[in-house]
């Protein structure tokens, strides 16, 4: 799966989007000029056909205002909009799941959700609940990877085995690694400017009956009443070429782009099983529940080409519906025809007892430790280790992560100099959280960073801020700055500094456009995995450079650790970000040949991938993702 190339198929379809809407306009605007000029020739002459007289201006006016309701319906939408995939969350009627959740089944969703975020080396998204439906459906949204959420229904979390629920998840996540999420909100807000006319003409329609529906016995309401409720039933009818292109866009929109996350999904999860099982399941329900994704909140219409299935059943089945058939997609998974499976409520999730290690003190951040558990699951493999509960509940609240992104930093130093600017309370809590992180392997620290963010996500713009500042004063407090501390900080800032949420535009279309940056990235990789290979940088640069024709570089490229300071570093990456989708495949493979051919990649090879990544915004590469074990954390099933 190319996700790049997927990227700017997104950005293929956003100029679609963008035609497909300006002839939707160009429709309305021709028809509601129509409707108006029939208007005012009946209440002029009393005749509909023939040249009549309007006065100046009359259609530049009637443009006008429809434009501007247009304008003003996408405008008031896309502001309403503004926090991105939680206000979708929040129009579907979901409820934010506490990363500190103890009933089991929010649990399980909750570790699913966290175990895809790791193994595709993205931040942890906010989980949504839709309690009140009970049809099995999904949906992710947000304006980028950094801030998606992702939403599931009721009927989902009961009716769906652990194995089908991570199908689902799966199918999401690939919405998220796709760049479908900044389409999908794109179209939200622009479908509701082109359906207000619908709107506005419902409320001309009231204003007329009002005026003429009896309150005088006998006799009709003056001719301006009459003609405001027929040019606002016109409106309406007016209003429904809205509708159509709105479901015509959709279309053309999403399913595509359903069936490419479906074969994400798949090898996401390596089996078939997993969202085959879920949409079999749909299908099963759509039995008793047409259809079985069926969404009954007030706007399932608007949110339509979000979700996993069609919400709806004129969705699904019309031919402009925004789901493929279920029918066709089970056969394009198993390449055959499966039948559909019945939906039973299954029985919640085991809960096992987890024995807590004292804590020499209970700080409001930690005092969820005491209700932590695990719910039951596979044995983990022989790789794999479990996180204290102390991490594990400082992971949900908060405040308590920004004390472990405190403790990150304090790795393999003496926290005592560092922590002098903290009250004696938190510099406790700070250094009893770097002790549990010891205890774990050099590989969990970026992963638990993943684990922490949406907690940090619901910092303030200020709190993101301070804790911003904090992470600078505690890495320079020892007048230096590591490889490690570079690449958290790097991951901290590309998520939660206060451009993290906008689209960045792309400002180079080849490598050749950044060559000096590409020169700082691959010598930066190749003298980390000499370091760690005890191997010749020269010689990893070379064979890194001789993958990227375009730039033409060579091994004399190669700079020199004393010329690799940081503010190079992250000038280079700022402008990497801004390269063209359809180049950085080549960048993030170059790179990882820098790192060398042997597995697994030394881990400060790995982190410094994994941290390139994220500020370039690209999948983790498998060879990357390899080199980390499988973890257990304290409570996944």
């Amino acid at each position: 799966m190319n996700f790049f190339a997927e990227q700017e198929h997104a950005r293929r379809l956003t100029r679609k989007l963008v035609f497909l809407f300006a002839l939707s306009v160009l429709a309305i605007v021709a028809a509601v000029n129509a409707v108006l000029a029939l208007a005012w020739s009946w209440t002029q002459t009393g005749a509909v056909l023939g040249m009549h007289d309007y006065p100046r201006g009359f259609f530049a006016t009637n443009t006008g205002v429809t434009l501007a309701l247009i304008g003003a319906g996408t405008l008031i939408e896309m502001f309403n909009l503004r926090d991105g995939g939680e206000a979708v969350a929040r129009m579907a009627g979901g409820r934010p799941v506490p990363g500190n959740a103890t009933d089991l089944q929010e649990r399980r969703l909750l570790n699913v959700v966290e175990e895809m975020a790791i193994a595709a080396g993205i931040a942890v998204p906010r989980v949504y609940l839709l309690d009140r439906e009970e049809s099995i459906n999904a949906f992710a949204a947000g304006y980028n990877r950094d801030e998606a959420v992702v939403a599931v229904t009721r009927g989902a979390l009961t009716r769906l085995t652990r194995d089908e629920l991570q199908g689902v998840v799966g199918h999401e996540f690939s919405h998220i690694l796709n760049g479908d999420m900044r389409l999908n909100i794109r179209l939200i807000g622009l479908l509701f400017g082109i359906q207000m006319l619908a709107g506005f003409g419902r409320h001309l329609m009231d204003f007329g009956s009002y005026s003429w529906s009896g309150r005088v016995p006998h006799r009709k309401g003056p001719p301006l009443r009459i003609m405001l409720f027929l040019t606002g039933a016109g409106m309406l009818a007016v209003g429904y070429i809205g509708v159509f292109f709105g479901r015509m866009i959709k279309a053309a929109v999403s399913r595509q782009r359903e069936f490419l996350a479906d074969a994400s999904a798949v090898q996401f999860t390596r089996s078939a099983d997993g969202l085959g099982g879920a949409l079999r399941k749909i299908a099963g329900l759509s039995r008793s529940m047409h259809p079985g994704s069926r969404i009954e909140h007030p706007n399932a219409e608007q949110l339509s080409h979000l979700f996993l299935g069609a919400p709806r059943p004129g969705l699904a089945s019309r031919w402009l519906a925004t789901h493929p058939p279920i029918e066709e997609r089970l056969r394009r998974i198993y390449g055959r025809r499966v039948s559909p499976m019945d939906a039973p409520v299954l029985p919640p999730p085991v809960a096992q007892p987890v024995d807590l290690p004292d804590i020499p003190f209970e700080p409001a951040a930690l005092a969820v430790a005491a209700a932590a558990v695990a719910v039951a699951a596979p044995p983990a493999s022989a790789a794999s280790t479990r996180l204290a509960p102390a991490l594990d509940a400082a992971l949900r609240e908060p405040e308590a992560a920004c004390a472990l992104v405190h403790a990150l930093l304090l790795d393999g130093a003496d926290p005592t100099a560092r922590l002098e600017a903290f009250a004696p309370r938190d510099a406790a809590l700070r250094r009893h959280l770097a002790s549990q992180i010891a205890l774990l392997p050099k590989s969990a620290r970026l992963p638990l960073l993943d684990l922490a963010m949406p907690a940090l996500r619901q910092l303030d713009a200020a709190q993101k801020e301070d804790l911003l500042r904090g992470v600078e004063r505690l890495i320079v407090a020892d007048h230096r700055r590591t490889l490690a501390e570079f690449v958290l900080q790097s991951v901290l800032t590309r998520r939660l500094s206060p451009g993290a949420g906008r689209a960045v535009p792309v400002r180079y279309p080849s490598l050749s456009a950044i060559r000096q940056e590409c020169i700082v990235l691959l010598s930066l990789v190749a003298q980390t995995a000499a370091a760690a290979r005890r191997a010749d940088a020269a010689s990893l640069f070379a064979g890194a450079a001789a993958l990227l024709a375009e730039p033409g570089l060579s091994s004399a490229d190669l700079m020199p650790v004393s010329r690799l300071d940081y503010r190079r570093i992250d000038t280079a990456l700022e402008h990497a970000h801004q390269l063209a989708p359809l180049s950085k495949p080549a960048l993030v493979k170059a790179l990882l040949a820098a790192a060398g051919s042997g597995m697994p990649l030394p881990l400060s090879c790995a982190d410094l991938l994994r941290g390139i990544c994220a500020a370039l915004e690209a999948p983790v590469p498998d060879a990357v993702a390899r080199s980390y074990p499988h973890f257990h954390w304290q409570g996944p099933s």
